[in-house]
């Protein structure tokens, strides 16, 4: 990551970014929970790329330089935190299950003004508890750093639906299946069939907010049947394509953002 600014305080508020809109690399001196109530963020380290369909929210520590990225059209939810505040006590960015009352907790606090009340501050009491019970989920596709590693996974970003076995493909990028599966378990902390699957569930979520249709979408990322994928995905998520494809174009309630909010790329 390059050219990464620095705002030392981390915004709590709401705003849209369009399809494709991104937010370049930054970093705060605060915690940062960030929530997309509808289509799918994706938030990139030097790491790798954390990502959240709209049951999932994102928790990025102070000093973590990251980037934003939309997909479908996104309603961005915010809320930072004093580095003092760590509920999780996590020095990693995270992506945590948004139970139907984290959710709800997050849309209200971003929406209700921003002021020292009484009423504010028990909101963020009880936002902070249900951070601390939310479970972790393993939504994150780690970014390589060997040039040999960093090949072959550039061969399947291109191609999710590529289906060669190690082997093949380390023919291709000349190494062994035995010196990748190394790799992959040394850089990334999974095994090679655990990150193809992240990245076709990365993919998938992707395309399906992008209004692919399911039967499409399992066949672009390589799975043999839009039965297998369902069954993939759902235990990924805890719900089915079909049902996160609605809830993601679902527009929330009663959503409020002022106009300077919408559409805009360069905030943080």
């Amino acid at each position: 990551m390059t050219k990464i600014r620095h705002e030392p305080i981390a915004p709590t508020r709401a705003q849209w970014l369009s399809p494709g809109a991104g937010i370049d690399a930054h970093r705060h001196d605060d915690h940062q929970i960030v929530y997309a109530a509808r289509g799918v963020l994706a938030i990139t380290t030097d790491a790798g790329t954390w990502v959240a369909p709209a049951n999932r929210a994102i928790w990025v520590p102070a000093g973590r330089a990251h980037a934003h990225q939309a997909h479908g059209t996104l309603e961005l939810h915010l809320v930072g935190l004093p580095a003092t505040d760590n509920p999780l006590g996590l020095d990693e960015p995270t992506v945590l299950t948004a139970s139907p009352l984290l959710r709800e907790l997050i849309l209200a606090y971003t929406r209700a003004p921003h002021d020292e009340s009484p009423e504010r501050a028990r909101l963020r009491a009880v936002l902070l508890d249900q951070l601390r019970v939310s479970p972790q989920q393993p939504v994150h596709l780690p970014a390589p750093t060997s040039p040999r590693l960093q090949a072959l996974c550039a061969l399947l970003r291109a191609d999710p639906a590529d289906n060669r076995t190690l082997a093949a493909l380390g023919r291709e990028i000349g190494a062994s299946d035995r010196t990748l599966s190394r790799l992959f378990k040394s850089e990334l902390g999974m095994t090679f069939p655990q990150w193809r699957t992240q990245l076709r569930l990365y993919h998938a979520l992707v395309l399906l907010a992008e209004n692919t249709p399911v039967t499409t979408v399992a066949h672009l990322c390589g799975w043999s049947s839009a039965s297998a994928f369902i069954d993939v995905f759902r235990r990924a998520f805890g719900r089915t394509p079909g049902a996160h494809q609605a809830e993601a174009g679902r527009p929330v309630a009663n959503a409020r953002f002022t106009p300077g909010d919408a559409h805009d790329a360069t905030l943080c």
